[in-house]
């Protein structure tokens, strides 16, 4: 398979690595020329995985064009709130219709559209099939090549497969599923619980708190991943629950460490100015609960981590605040 991968952050560098590991060959688009040269001249990503060993298949560019033109199969790996407009001039030089497989999560603010749908609203009938890559795959980890696992979902299950065999080696095993807005959701809602539990680290609370945390949180996810379409067995999986738990716990986790500098008393201004990386569930905590509020769902913590994220709510307050709600059955 050629591929062309599109974000030279560190999940798709690492994604490249392991498509090339799996034997495909890939151009890596990078937005910044800068970390293109770098990637060309020390087949390596020094700007956001330093760990990473470009082989003899893999290619980088910086030309949307060059890209659009190299294959019709693309996996998106852009933060989402660049993904419409990555994806619109990418459509510009592509010669025919294409497959697309996106590792984005997230939900647009504007619209409040997943991926799938913003992917199917600009590439209208040049879409031929759609997946989404997901699971608990910190890049680091699919990097140096520990074993990991994650889901592919699509409508299409013949591409579903395809795209499962393709991405499955002695260090990475893929699933299927036909689920896409369940994987959609649970992928990108689970950003804004990790938020939150590192809130929980950085106050200095217990794993009592980070347990019942994480709970409650995939209980939040599922039900508005039900009213919106999703299936059960998708927030018991690995785009769910295994996802969810990773970000949560995991040092590697870029929403949870934005929480913990949160629990230290930054605000989060300062906390995005000092970094490259892209925690998606800031955005996300917006489009959450706009979501929840119009399908009439109730989500504490998404609504308590919006108050802190967006109204300088103090930490500790919020946590106060979910203490004192109403007492309910399980």
């Amino acid at each position: 398979m050629k591929l062309t991968v599109i974000g030279a952050g560190s999940f798709g560098s690492a994604l490249t690595e392991l498509a090339t590991r799996c034997g495909h060959e890939v151009l890596l688009w990078a937005h910044d020329p800068g970390v293109a040269e770098a990637i060309a001249e020390t087949r390596s990503n020094p700007y956001y995985l330093p760990a990473a060993e470009f082989g003899p298949l893999v290619q980088v560019t910086n030309s949307l064009s060059e890209a659009g033109r190299f294959s019709d199969t693309i996996l998106m790996v852009t933060p989402s709130h660049h993904y419409r407009t990555v994806l619109s001039e990418l459509k510009e030089s592509m010669s025919g219709d294409v497959s697309v497989i996106s590792a984005t999560k997230g939900i647009e603010n504007e619209t409040l559209d997943r991926v799938s749908q913003i992917t199917a609203d600009v590439l209208g009938d040049r879409l031929r099939d759609f997946g989404c890559l997901s699971g608990p795959t910190f890049a680091l980890e699919v990097s140096r090549g520990d074993p990991s696992a994650a889901v592919i979902a699509s409508e299409n299950p013949e591409f579903a497969t395809k795209v499962q065999e393709a991405f499955s080696c002695r260090s990475f095993r893929a699933y299927r599923t036909e689920d896409v807005v369940g994987v959609e959701l649970a992928g990108s809602l689970k950003n804004v619980i990790a938020i939150a539990a590192g809130v929980v680290e950085g106050i200095g609370l217990g794993s009592n708190t980070t347990a019942a945390l994480i709970t409650r949180g995939l209980h939040e996810i599922r039900k508005l991943g039900h009213a919106l379409g999703g299936k059960h067995e998708t927030f018991a999986g690995l785009a769910g629950m295994g996802d969810l738990v990773l970000t949560c716990t995991g040092s590697l986790s870029r929403n949870r460490s934005v929480g913990i500098e949160l629990g230290h008393g930054k605000n989060i201004e300062e906390i995005l100015a000092e970094t490259r990386r892209v925690a998606e569930g800031v955005k996300t905590c917006r489009s959450a609960k706009e979501l929840a509020e119009r399908a009439g769902i109730e989500m504490p913590i998404v609504a308590e981590m919006y108050r802190v994220l967006y109204e300088t709510e103090s930490p500790r307050n919020a946590i106060q605040r979910l203490m004192s709600r109403a007492l309910k059955p399980e």
